[in-house]
Parts: C-alpha cells; sequence; structure tokens
C-alpha cells in the first residue's frame, strides 16, 4: 500500500521536510491552518490508529518526542501548541496513513464548537 505520505516519505514527491529519522519523518503542510502547521508521520504505512500493534509503540512514542523538539525549534513551545491525530471518516482522516498535525503559532481557540 501506498500512499502520498509514503511517497514524501521516500523522496519521491518534493516536501519541506524539516525531520526524518528511521522511524518518523516531519514536513510542513502545503494548506497550513495555523502559522505552524507540520505533519509528522510514519515512515511505515500505518493506516489509522485502530491498526497500531505493540510493534509499533516506539514509532508512536518517536512521533510524540518529535512533536516537542519541533515544538521547541519552531519557537511555539512556550505558547503553546496542538496535537491532533484524526482515526477514521468520522473524525476527518483525509490521508490514512497514520499522521500527527502540529499546530501552532496563534492562539487555536476551542478544539471543538458546541452543538
Amino acid at each position: 500500500m501506498t500512499t502520498i505520505f509514503a511517497q514524501i516519505v521516500r523522496g519521491e514527491i518534493p516536501a519541506d521536510i524539516i525531520y526524518q529519522d528511521d522511524l518518523v519523518t516531519a514536513f510542513r503542510d502545503i494548506h497550513p491552518l495555523a502559522p505552524v502547521h507540520i505533519l509528522i508521520v510514519s515512515n511505515e504505512v500505518i493506516p489509522t490508529v485502530n491498526d497500531l500493534t505493540i510493534e509499533d509503540e516506539q514509532v508512536a512514542g518517536r512521533m510524540m518526542l518529535v512533536a516537542k523538539k519541533i515544538a521547541e525549534q519552531e519557537g511555539v513551545a512556550e505558547s503553546g501548541y496542538r496535537l491532533l491525530i484524526n482515526c477514521r471518516d468520522h473524525a476527518g482522516q483525509e490521508v490514512y496513513h497514520l499522521h500527527m498535525h502540529l499546530l501552532g503559532g496563534r492562539p487555536l481557540g476551542p478544539m471543538l464548537a458546541r452543538q
């Protein structure tokens, strides 16, 4: 299975990659929703959080630690930032490849609007 994110990880599609190691890759979103909007993706295609297994524990943990490092580098660690992982259709997942959005650089408001 391949995804647009897998193609970015492999260098087949250009992206503004700001971090890459053996487990995860981070790059700037091409349609940012905040001044800082970075995607942190697993290098291996894992479709959703529901598909994580115990063998993926290191990948999931690395995503969190990379988010912390990038927030510091981008200057949003102290003012605050949001980490968002969508899982499946009702959550708005568009690319079925595990990824985390790091958003910051301005007040982000409430996470969800009350209905």
